[in-house]
């Protein structure tokens, strides 16, 4: 069966139900020799988004989606900005079960900035991961620096709304 790994906001299992529909399951995963990052420019000024680059000896925990059907990663492209914003790579990911080869989206080259912060509501999607995180990542997370007091205009831009989990 195919798998998806979501380190950022598709942590949130509502979300990724609200993109492509029911998944098989969704565990626990952690990819090896890479660091999380909120460098990926959003369409919004000094907003970012999650990503991941290679980091020796580093860990990015995430949640492990089974998709029901091989079709369900193109249906999660456009949320993705693939091919444009993120490519996509099959990536062994490490979970109770052993490693499992999964899709990973990583942002694609020229995409990405310094000194950027994430959205808090954006943020939140990836604290509604909780379950497939280990406390001490989980409150790495919710220390993160983010930005607060965004619009609905500007959430809308960024993918984002307070009313719905998509």
């Amino acid at each position: 069966m195919p798998y998806y790994f979501a380190y950022g906001s598709n942590m949130n299992p509502a979300r990724v139900e609200a993109r492509i529909g029911t998944t098989r399951r969704a565990l626990p995963g952690m990819l090896a020799d890479h660091g999380l990052r909120f460098d990926k420019a959003s369409r919004v000024a000094g907003i970012s988004h999650a990503n991941v680059v290679p980091a020796p000896g580093g860990r990015v925990e995430g949640a492990l989606f089974e998709l029901v059907a091989p079709e369900q990663i193109h249906l999660m492209d456009p949320f993705e900005g693939y091919p444009h914003d993120y490519d996509r790579h099959r990536l062994p990911i490490h979970t109770e079960h052993g490693a499992i080869e999964a899709w990973v989206y990583i942002a694609a080259p020229g995409t990405t900035a310094e000194a950027l912060r994430p959205a808090r509501e954006y943020l939140e999607h990836l604290l509604a991961g909780e379950a497939f995180l280990s406390s001490a990542y989980h409150a790495r997370l919710a220390e993160m620096e983010a930005v607060h007091g965004l619009d609905d205009a500007t959430l809308a831009a960024l993918g984002l709304s307070r009313h719905t989990p998509r």
